[in-house]
Formats: C-alpha cells, sequence, structure tokens
C-alpha cells in the first residue's frame, strides 16, 4: 500500500496516478475524508487524555491533604466515558482508512507511459526474427491432436473449459520445461528454489495486492477462507510476512514453480481456443527482496533473467514497457515479454517482470535493519515470470513443426526430453 503521509501531503498526484491507471478515485476520496475525520477525534482524544492526566494527579493530591475530591471524580468518570466513546470513534475511522488504503493502487514510476489500454505499451527491446516457413504452420492445437500431446475434450469433462489434460510428449515436455527452467534460474541466475503451499490464507492475498480488489478473480475455498494462488509470487514473496530481516541478508532471490489458477472472470469469450487462455497453468516465478535503492537495477536483471529462457529456447520476443493502464494493481513498472507463435499468427505473453518498490512490503510488513538499533525500513519486492508455460509450449509446438507435422525439441531441453524430435 501507499504511506499514509505521501497520500495526505500529495492528494492531486495519487489522484493523476489513479486516473492514469484507470482506477476509481472514490477509494482515494474515502481515504482523506476518514483521514480527516481520525485526526480530528485523535485530536480531541488526546486532549481529554491529557486532562484526565493531570486532573488525576491533582485527585491524588487532594486525596492527601484530606479534602473531599468527590466532584473531581465525578468530573473523571464523564471524562472516560468520552473518551471511550471517542477511542471507538478512532478505531472506526482507522478501519475505514485502511479499507480504502487497501484499494488504493501503486504509484506508477516517471517513467512509465501514461495510456489506458495496452495500446500504449512501448516496445522497448526485440531478439531474433519471427521465423518464416515454406509450408502454412500449423496451429498449436491442430499438431497436439495429431502428436497426441493434450486432450482437450477430456480435459474439459474432467474439470470445465479452460482446464488442460496433457499426454504422452506433452506431459513430458510440461515436466521437461520446468526443471530445465528451475535448474536455469537456480545454477546461472543465482535463486533459491523453494516449494510452496498452492493454497494461501487472506492475509498473504492481501499481502501481494491480489485481494480486496481481484478477489472475484480468485479461486476460493469459502469454509476455510482460503485462496488457491494466482502465481507463486503470492507464496513467495509471504515468507518474510511481519518480519524484520537484517540488511545483510538482502538480496535474496527466490524461485519456484508451481501451478496457478485464476477464474478470468471478465475474459469470458477471449482467446479461448487451445492453451491461449486458460484456468489452471503451470509457471516458473521468481521473486526477489531488495534494498530500496537497487530496485531499478534489479528490475533489469530480472527481466534479463526471464529473456534468458527465451533466448535459450531460441524464440524471437519482444519487451515491451506497459503503460500506466495495463501495469498491475501492486506494480510501479512492468515489463512484458511477448514471443511470436506462428501457427496463430499472434504476439503472446509468456512473462510480466514488475517492481512493486515498497507496496506489497507495507501490505504485508517486511522490513529491514541496516544495522543494529537502526529504524527498521521496507524492502522492495520483484516478480517475474521466469516463463509462464501454456504459451511458451504454444511457442516451441509452432516454431519447431516440420512439414511432416514433427516438432523439434529445441537443443537445451533435450537431456530433459529423451528425445530430438517429437512424432
Amino acid at each position: 500500500m501507499l504511506e499514509p503521509k505521501f497520500i495526505r501531503t500529495n492528494p492531486d498526484a495519487v489522484r493523476q496516478g489513479m486516473i492514469n491507471q484507470k482506477s476509481d478515485t472514490i477509494h482515494l476520496d474515502d481515504f482523506l475524508s476518514a483521514d480527516e475525520s481520525w485526526r480530528k477525534a485523535l485530536i480531541e482524544v488526546d486532549k481529554l487524555k491529557a486532562l484526565r492526566n493531570d486532573v488525576s494527579e491533582k485527585i491524588s493530591q487532594m486525596k492527601r491533604a484530606k479534602e473531599d475530591a468527590s466532584a473531581e471524580i465525578e468530573r473523571m468518570r464523564e471524562v472516560s466515558e468520552q473518551i471511550k466513546v471517542l477511542d471507538a470513534e478512532v478505531k472506526v475511522f482507522e478501519d475505514k482508512m485502511q479499507s480504502a488504503l487497501l484499494m488504493i493502487p501503486n504509484m506508477p514510476d516517471s517513467s512509465v507511459p501514461v495510456g489506458f489500454n495496452d495500446e500504449g505499451n512501448i516496445v522497448v527491446k526485440t531478439w531474433g526474427e519471427p521465423k518464416e516457413f515454406d509450408f502454412q504452420p500449423l496451429p498449436h492445437w491442430d499438431l497436439a491432436a495429431k502428436l497426441g500431446m493434450i486432450d482437450f475434450e477430456r480435459g474439459a469433462k474432467i474439470t470445465g473449459s479452460g482446464f488442460i489434460l496433457y499426454t504422452k510428449w506433452g506431459a513430458k515436455l510440461e515436466r521437461s520445461l520446468i526443471n530445465w527452467m528451475l535448474d536455469l534460474h537456480t545454477s546461472k541466475h543465482g535463486y533459491t528454489e523453494v516449494f510452496t503451499p498452492i493454497l494461501a490464507n487472506r492475509n498473504s492475498m492481501t499481502g501481494t495486492g491480489q485481494i480486496p480488489k481481484l478477489e472475484f478473480d480468485m479461486y476460493r475455498l469459502p469454509e476455510d477462507d482460503l485462496f488457491l494462488i494466482p502465481t507463486a509470487e503470492t507464496t513467495l514473496t509471504n515468507i518474510y510476512s511481519q518480519e524484520i530481516l537484517d540488511s545483510s541478508d538482502l538480496p535474496i532471490y527466490f524461485t519456484a514453480y508451481s501451478p496457478c489458477f485464476r477464474r478470468e472472470a471478465g475474459a469470458a469469450g477471449k482467446d479461448t481456443r487451445g492453451l491461449l487462455r486458460v484456468h489452471e497453468f503451470n509457471k516458473v516465478e521468481m521473486v526477489k527482496y531488495v534494498h530500496p535503492e537497487k530496485s531499478w537495477d534489479e528490475l533489469e536483471s530480472l527481466t534479463e533473467n526471464a529473456e534468458d529462457v527465451l533466448e535459450g529456447l531460441g524464440l524471437a520476443y519482444r519487451r515491451l514497457t506497459l503503460d500506466t493502464g495495463d501495469i498491475s494493481f501492486a506494480s510501479a513498472k512492468t515489463y512484458d515479454l511477448e514471443i511470436w507463435a506462428p501457427g496463430v499468427g499472434k504476439w503472446l505473453e509468456v512473462s510480466s517482470c514488475s517492481n512493486c518498490t515498497d507496496f506489497q512490503a507495507r501490505r504485508a510488513g517486511i522490513r529491514f535493519r541496516r544495522e543494529q538499533g537502526a529504524k527498521p525500513e521496507f524492502v522492495h519486492t520483484l516478480n517475474g515470470s521466469g516463463v509462464a508455460l501454456p504459451r511458451l509450449v504454444v511457442a516451441i509446438m509452432e516454431n519447431y513443426q516440420q512439414p511432416d507435422g514433427s516438432i523439434i525439441v529445441p537443443e537445451v531441453i533435450r537431456s530433459y526430453m529423451g528425445t530430438d524430435v517429437i512424432r
């Protein structure tokens, strides 16, 4: 969340930032109103508490002097009742402020282009050239059917639309990519591998910013108030929630594989065929906890780590800086990586790499001390897909397909697959 003092002293800047992100500024108005009432009530209650302290001392002196203090005692009973009422009001206003704060997004960095949809995104880097074929490339769903790699119909029968049943070489390709990416991030990029729960509680989901704003896009177990995670970012970022780290602990790099679950409630009818938009998918995630002054450099290296995956697989990609209308709720700046899929004729997003500055750390209570006895500061958190599987599999199948319908296996995963060609 944003620092309350920052909002209080920069309301116009926060309002403009929210407008640029297409966020409802009513939550800012709610915060400012509750904050003003809270401060007024706090001043009043502090005055009464000071009066109570002074008069309590006076009553003690009167009793020691054998004087009648009954009038003062009765007066203090009334003051105590007033304090009780005002304390309750202060708590109500604090709760209103907190509720409003949880709905106010992070402030976009000044380097983020202003735009209200993805048309304002800027391509800042390209690598490789989209592959050209001397035959008509097939979309991945046709290739999958020919090679028996994915059974879309039975996946939908088991669970529903948007749930995938990988079979034979399709299942092995998923597992091989996951293992190779984890090995790459741990051995080359310096991440520590962890395996987290795939269920998160409300505090964890609130800490990373998925709820309350996006609660209805999540799969929830109402009896336990637990959520199926939409990304391992949620669990990785909450490993140190409500803790104070030593400065020497930073930076901390985590990577993890997890299944991810998203209802995609507002995306009905969009790219529903094949693997382009699914409700459950596999992903390797990267999360960083870093010193605040280093987070922008860390965003660049995080993004390069994700790019290393795509370059290793020989897939043409482009890096985009997302505009204000396209960045996520918790992000101050996001790069998207898109790969070319010739069978569907589209650039497909496979990674979003974001600097969340201290936004998530404030929500989750993640701090560090620069030295012993120093005042705790909030860390900066970053996250990025390293990378998501469905569209990566699409690009591999469609880019490496051959005229006879077979698929060449990218060299870096051949030892994991145990074959050079999927036939």
